[in-house]
């Protein structure tokens, strides 16, 4: 298993060792959308690398977590934990929330 909050610091440091943005939030998350993007068009155009490049998103996340200072792996755990409690009903289709504990 991996440990997301070693990864998260690997991440950062690697992007420091290579002299990568680690200051400019603002870019970081345009470059997380980038990522994002790219995973989509190769999926929707059957690549190969779908993998790589959904990779390449979470690798985006976690450095961006790390330099505003976030535990990601904490995060996650709380928000599956939150979204277990929550129920919902179906409505033509679409899933409504009607409990949030």
């Amino acid at each position: 298993m991996i440990d997301l909050k070693q990864t998260q610091k690997r991440i950062y440091q690697n992007k420091v060792n290579k002299g990568f943005n680690v200051t400019d939030v603002y870019r970081e998350f345009c470059y997380l959308h980038g990522e994002l993007s790219e995973a989509c068009a190769a999926y929707m155009n059957k690549c190969g690398n779908v993998g790589e490049e959904l990779a390449d998103v979470a690798i985006y996340l976690l450095g961006l977590a790390e330099i505003i200072g976030v535990s990601l792996e904490d995060e996650i755990i709380r928000k599956i934990e939150k979204n277990e409690k929550r129920v919902y009903i179906q409505k033509n289709g679409v899933n409504i929330r009607i409990k949030d504990e």
